[in-house]
C-alpha cells in the first residue's frame, strides 16, 4: 500500500524533528538508519497534527482535518510529505490505527478545554498523548512484547508529566491547566483563581514538584524495560529518557518555578547525557517517595495504558 514516499519526504520529516525538538533529534541520531527514518516520520506526524490543532483559530475543525488525514493514510492515499512518510512507517511496522486514534482523543480533550481533577485523570491524558508515542516508537524498533510495550507506556507518561511541569506558565497564559485541581487545592491553591492570575506561588511550586516526583517514579520503572529493546536501539531511548528527566531536574533547580521560567538543556549537557546513555547508566531518579507510592502510581499508569498494549496484540 505505501511506496510513494520520496527522499524529499524523509528530508522534510528530519527538518521538523531538528527544528521542533533538539532533545529528540539528539537521541534519534543514536538509532540505526531505518529505525531513525521511521521514528522521525512518527515524530513529524505527531508534531504536525498537534500544531494543526493547537495553533488553529478553529481547533475542532482542525482536529477533524487531522482525522481525515489519518483515514487517508490508513487506506493508502496519504497526501503530503508527512502523511506519506508516516504511512510508510505505519505499514512497515504494523502500527494499529487504534494507537494514533488514541492520541487524537487526547487532542479532543484539549479542544474541549477539559480540566483534570486528580492525578489519575492527568495520567489518562498522558497515556493518550505520551504513551501512544512510546508504543509507536517501540514497534518501529522491532519490539512488541507486553513487557517492553508497558515500559514504553510508562516512559511516555513520565515524559508528558515532565512537559506539564515545565510548561505550567506557558499553558496558563494560553488559558490551560494540566496540574490536577485536587493537588493544587492540597497545596493551598484555588485552581480557577490561579488560572485567572498565574503567579509562581509556594503552592504552585509544590504542585509542580509533586508532579515531577510522579514523573521520576515512572522514569525509574520504565528504565529496565529499555534493556528489552534490540541492542542497537537502547542507547537512543535511554538518551531520550535522560534528557527529558534532566529537564525536570532543571525545573527543580529553579525551585519548581515554571511560571516565570522555562527549563531547557544546553548542547554540552545533551552531549554528557548521550555519553551516559551509551554507557547504560540510569538517571538520578528521585528516591524520596515510598515504595508503596511508587507501586501505586506505576500500577495506575500500567492499568490506564493497557488498552494500547492490547491494541498491539490484536493487530
Amino acid at each position: 500500500m505505501p511506496g510513494s514516499m520520496t527522499a524529499a519526504d524523509r528530508s522534510a520529516c528530519r527538518r521538523l524533528l531538528r527544528e521542533g525538538s533538539r532533545s529528540f533529534y539528539a537521541a534519534s541520531r543514536l538509532l540505526p538508519a531505518r529505525q531513525r527514518e521511521d521514528a522521525t516520520a512518527v515524530y513529524a506526524w505527531c508534531r504536525v497534527s498537534d500544531h494543526a490543532v493547537d495553533r488553529s483559530d478553529r481547533p475542532a475543525t482542525a482536529l477533524e482535518s487531522v482525522r481525515a488525514g489519518l483515514e487517508r493514510l490508513y487506506v493508502g492515499r496519504p497526501e503530503g510529505s508527512v502523511e506519506r512518510a508516516f504511512a510508510d512507517a505505519v505499514f512497515r511496522n504494523r502500527i494499529s490505527r487504534d494507537i494514533p486514534e488514541a492520541m487524537l482523543e487526547g487532542f479532543e480533550w484539549d479542544v474541549s478545554g477539559r480540566r483534570y481533577e486528580t492525578m489519575d485523570d492527568v495520567i489518562d491524558y498522558s497515556v493518550r498523548v505520551g504513551s501512544t508515542v512510546g508504543v509507536m516508537m517501540t514497534l518501529v524498533m522491532g519490539a512488541g512484547d507486553t513487557h517492553t510495550l508497558t515500559a514504553a507506556c510508562r516512559l511516555g507518561v513520565a515524559m508528558q508529566l515532565t512537559n506539564i511541569a515545565r510548561d505550567v506558565g506557558e499553558d496558563a497564559r494560553a488559558g490551560r491547566l494540566y496540574l490536577p485541581d485536587e493537588v493544587l487545592r492540597e497545596h493551598g491553591v484555588d485552581p480557577d483563581a490561579w488560572l485567572a492570575s498565574p503567579v509562581a506561588s509556594e503552592g504552585i511550586r509544590g504542585a509542580v514538584c509533586q508532579t515531577l516526583d510522579d514523573a521520576d517514579r515512572l522514569y525509574a520503572a520504565a528504565w529496565p524495560g529499555i534493556g528489552e529493546l534490540p541492542s542497537r536501539c537502547r542507547a537512543a531511548i535511554r538518551a531520550a529518557a535522560l534528557v527529558y528527566a534532566e529537564i525536570g531536574r532543571k525545573v527543580r533547580e529553579a525551585d519548581c518555578d515554571s511560571v516565570t521560567r522555562r527549563a531547557w538543556t544546553g548542547r554540552l549537557e545533551k552531549v554528557r547525557l548521550l555519553g551516559r546513555a551509551l554507557r547504560g547508566r540510569p538517571g538520578a531518579w528521585d528516591q524520596a517517595a515510598s515504595q508503596e507510592d511508587d507501586s501505586q502510581r506505576v500500577g495506575l499508569a500500567d492499568e490506564r495504558a493497557a488498552f494500547l498494549v492490547d491494541a498491539v496484540a490484536r493487530s
